[in-house]
């Protein structure tokens, strides 16, 4: 290989100097030999362009580092929350995530999808109001109010319906901030978990005995499934579409907020490429809390299920 190299780069040189073939190059007139030179160099340019001008919405010569999952411009995001007697924040919450996702990402294909189980509230009237006025905000109307599972459920399908290619899910009352939308959707993974036991993760305001029993749950839940979760029950979540079709998410059993530990589970078992980065969880900023006793319980119970298969 370096012998072939030597004589192809010398050869030019021994027939430069023949004065009989002064106009001629390795076989070549000179002016075809130049018009050579300059094909190349026009086709290596092309090259580079290709390789560097990028996706749609990239600065050309950026090319695609750095994207990460915002991905080409056109990026259909949907963020799907469930509420039920969120009247007070709804419309908060929709300010927040519609303006900071649209200043910091590479998208402007993020829209809002409200879950609503026909809120004594009035909630589902304000974001029908809110409809009105801002194109990217949708809403489902359930009949009644069937669990957070169910709800989660019959988002995820209503958005692939649209066009969805990610989705987030998240809570309406701010405990999880919208403020971390960015970072969650910029993750390449098939499934990133916004982690309240990470380094950097951090549940403010929450008292001692209250840390001490979500600690050993999850510690609990990481022994007897495996599942190397550092918050196997974190609802602060995006979603490749692809995955949720891959773990068939539409047949999950759970109703309540054990969804989120048996959705984490599908997609760990499916060999998914899991992300948990770090996200400060805080108590709700209005309204009332949903969580009742019984959520503990019912956490452990699908622990185990999943484990044994009972």
């Amino acid at each position: 290989g370096c012998d072939r190299n030597l004589r192809t780069s010398e050869a030019p040189s021994e027939n430069r100097r023949d004065p009989r073939s002064s106009f001629r190059v390795a076989g070549h007139s000179r002016r075809q030999h130049l018009r050579k030179g300059q094909d190349e160099r026009e086709n290596g340019r092309r090259r580079r362009g290709r390789r560097h001008r990028g996706v749609r919405g990239v600065p050309a010569g950026r090319g695609l580092k750095g994207l990460r999952g915002f991905g080409r411009s056109g990026m259909e995001v949907f963020v799907v929350i469930p509420t039920y007697d969120e009247r007070d924040n709804v419309r908060k919450m929709a300010e927040a995530i519609l303006s900071q996702t649209f200043q910091t990402s590479q998208t402007s294909q993020t829209r809002l999808l409200f879950v609503d189980d026909n809120s004594p509230d009035g909630t589902g009237d304000v974001i029908e109001e809110m409809m009105r006025s801002e194109p990217r905000i949708h809403c489902l109307h359930r009949e009644k109010k069937e669990g957070l599972g169910r709800a989660y459920v019959a988002g995820f399908r209503k958005a692939i319906e649209l066009g969805a290619e990610k989705i987030v899910q998240m809570d309406c009352d701010f405990s999880h901030d919208p403020k971390d939308l960015p970072r969650l959707i910029a993750e390449d993974a098939d499934l990133v978990i916004g982690s309240r036991y990470v380094k950097g993760g951090a549940t403010p305001g929450w008292p001692f005995k209250r840390r001490l029993i979500s600690r050993a749950g999850g510690l609990f839940i990481r022994t007897v499934t495996g599942m190397p979760l550092r918050d196997p029950t974190g609802g602060f979540k995006c979603w490749k579409v692809s995955t949720l079709k891959k773990i068939d998410f539409e047949t999950v059993g759970s109703k309540g907020y054990s969804f989120q530990l048996e959705m984490n589970h599908r997609a760990w078992k499916a060999g998914c490429a899991i992300r948990e980065i770090p996200i400060a969880f805080t108590d709700r900023v209005a309204g009332y809390s949903k969580i009742t006793a019984g959520i503990a319980t019912e956490s452990i119970r699908i622990a185990l299920k999943l484990r044994f298969g009972k």
